[in-house]
């Protein structure tokens, strides 16, 4: 079972709400640049690479000074793409999976994630969420929910407001996209069956939350907001600018 961790930021051209997102430019550079950087400033990886199916990307990524492979085009999900890469890399007990659409990611938040999966080996995946602030609404479907135990176990993941405020006001807490694997369990990934949660949710990580594997959640105080639209772009530009980082 290796030590060694490989970092791996999926990128695709095609997005339904946002095409190109990850050559939006953010200031002068573009988003998959500001991914790459602050995952790079993790000490967790020993390799970091963009996994993408399309050129301009790839060639983006080349050309900043950053690692890409081109993936097959035909994947239907970001984890088939990771799937794809940590075959080419065999020497890699855990692989992390970052968003590419999280230019702000930062650098604690990752290595909480990757602790955390170094701690409990015996969990196949560890993840990442953050109380949700008073101006997001919970009600948003493209801010995913998650509920986990006092050992810090995902219980369920969802798209709506859980738990419910029946009695009381709930505590919400925002999904981040980041993942880390266990290698078997990642590369056997496609054996586990088709699940009903996740088809109903369309959020892939229900499959093994169904299937019975352990999804450990790492707790961060705060976190940058991704991007899924246009409009989260310019907020993030906005905050960008008053980091002073643009």
């Amino acid at each position: 079972m290796s030590d060694q961790i490989l970092g791996v930021i999926p990128a695709r051209y095609a997005s339904t709400r946002f095409p190109g997102k990850p050559l939006a430019l953010i200031g002068t550079k573009p988003m998959i640049q500001w991914t790459y950087h602050h995952a790079s400033l993790s000490k967790s990886f020993h390799r970091l690479v963009v996994a993408t199916d399309d050129k301009r990307i790839h060639d983006v990524v080349l050309g900043f000074g950053g690692e890409s492979i081109l993936t097959s085009p035909d994947h239907p999900t970001g984890t088939d793409r990771i799937i794809e890469v940590a075959n080419k890399y065999p020497n890699f007990g855990i692989i992390v999976n970052i968003q590419g659409d999280e230019p702000g990611m930062e650098t604690s938040l990752i290595d909480g994630v990757v602790g955390l999966k170094t701690k409990h080996r015996d969990w196949e995946m560890t993840t990442a969420a953050v109380p949700f602030t008073t101006d997001e609404d919970p009600k948003d479907p493209n801010k995913v929910k998650v509920v986990f135990g006092k050992q810090g176990r995902a219980n369920y993941f969802s798209r709506s407001p859980i738990p419910a405020s029946f009695k009381g006001e709930a505590k919400y807490h925002r999904h981040l996209g980041i993942y880390a694997y266990e290698r078997d369990f990642l590369l056997s990934y496609h054996e586990l069956p088709t699940s009903d949660w996740e088809t109903v949710e369309s959020l892939e990580q229900l499959r093994a939350l169904q299937n019975g594997a352990t999804i450990g959640v790492y707790l961060s105080d705060k976190a940058n907001l991704g991007v899924d639209s246009p409009a989260d772009l310019e907020v993030v530009t906005r905050e960008f600018q008053k980091m002073g980082l643009i």
